[in-house]
């Protein structure tokens, strides 16, 4: 049997290479499924320290005393988030009867006008008890369920927290660790990867905490100028919701025209999304090319597919974990590929 063309032996190796590394990930995305509790919290404070490490060694610089150092830095952090939350919540509860308000009246606009028998919003108060007869049961499930989430998620927070501060006080002794455990003659290499990749993430936080934060300001002034309620709060809802790209924005821009809808009408509303598009396409055009010029740059298409697997296998908890790591993923990957291009003989 004569052998098989050179071209056609490549692709089969790249074939079996492309299917172990499938295979690979596969498993690796099922036990991180199957050990979410403790995977999810080292994966948010990774993420933590990267964005917390530069305020850290300032502390310790200043003479701070380490453990000292990574106390303060978790206060901090549970200050601002408790705060940003506590002004997203207040502020959509001062303004949820006026969003349900403007929705119920939309609603039986647009009953009226197609003249849907059956189908407004007085039919379904009027059945309301049949409802919640029939689906009682499941309804109360589905709290019970819901209750049982919050507490999950609130434990991997507070196990987050805990990693944050032990990652940041020990993080002088992560190399030393690293080499240790590396296999013999690649103690280098996996240093030099572990740097990369750490860099990558360190660089892609810090610059979407300032895109974001501009975001969040900008936003903030124009519902402010435009007299929306809750424009704070609106502006924080931005902040948050700017770690998930694209997508958080949209959400998060969807949110403050609502409630510019439902408190200053229609034109206002118009104003708001204006305010909203505008600042997007600064962040488009302007911020991301500029502050993320030097950390590892991603098309747009790629965050995109990232943010959609990150989704299908983890919820909101994956599209925010998603593009981070797919950074750390870039940036080990330039890393191994200017290793190699190092040491390739040189062509004769």
């Amino acid at each position: 049997m004569p052998p098989l063309p050179e071209p056609v032996r490549r692709l089969a190796a790249w074939c079996v290479v492309v299917l172990l590394v499938a295979g690979v990930g596969w498993v690796g995305v099922r036990l991180c499924g199957e050990l979410r509790t403790a995977v999810v919290p080292v994966l948010l404070a990774l993420l933590g320290t990267a964005l917390l490490g530069p305020l850290y060694r300032r502390m310790v610089a200043a003479g701070v005393q380490r453990s000292l150092a990574a106390g303060l830095t978790c206060v901090a952090v549970v200050a601002v988030v408790g705060g940003a939350l506590y002004i997203v919540v207040a502020a959509l509860i001062d303004t949820g009867d006026e969003i349900i308000a403007s929705l119920r009246q939309a609603a039986r606009s647009v009953a009226r006008h197609f003249g849907a028998a059956g189908t407004g919003l007085d039919d379904v108060a009027a059945n309301s008890r049949k409802l919640l007869e029939k689906f009682g049961g499941t309804a109360a499930s589905n709290v019970i369920s819901g209750v049982s989430v919050v507490g999950e998620g609130i434990a991997m927070a507070v196990l987050a927290l805990l990693l944050v501060f032990f990652f940041l006080r020990d993080s002088h002794r992560a190399v030393e660790v690293l080499r240790a455990v590396a296999p013999g003659g690649t103690a280098d290499t996996a240093e030099a990867v572990a740097r990369r990749a750490f860099t990558a993430v360190e660089g892609f936080m810090r610059g979407t905490t300032l895109i974001a934060l501009i975001d969040a300001v900008c936003i903030t002034i124009g519902l402010l100028v435009l007299r929306v309620p809750g424009a704070v709060g609106l502006g924080a809802l931005v902040f948050v919701f700017a770690y998930i790209p694209y997508l958080g924005a949209f959400i998060s821009g969807a949110v403050a025209v609502l409630v510019a809808l439902a408190d200053r009408g229609f034109v206002i509303a118009l104003w708001a999304l204006g305010v909203v598009l505008a600042v997007q396409v600064l962040e488009g055009h302007v911020l991301q090319p500029v502050i993320q010029s030097r950390t590892v740059q991603m098309h747009p298409a790629v965050v995109m597919l990232a943010i959609t697997a990150g989704a299908s296998v983890a919820g909101i908890l994956g599209m925010l974990l998603s593009v981070p790591l797919t950074a750390a993923a870039f940036g080990v990957a330039q890393e191994l590929r200017s290793r190699h291009e190092v040491s390739a003989p040189p062509d004769s």
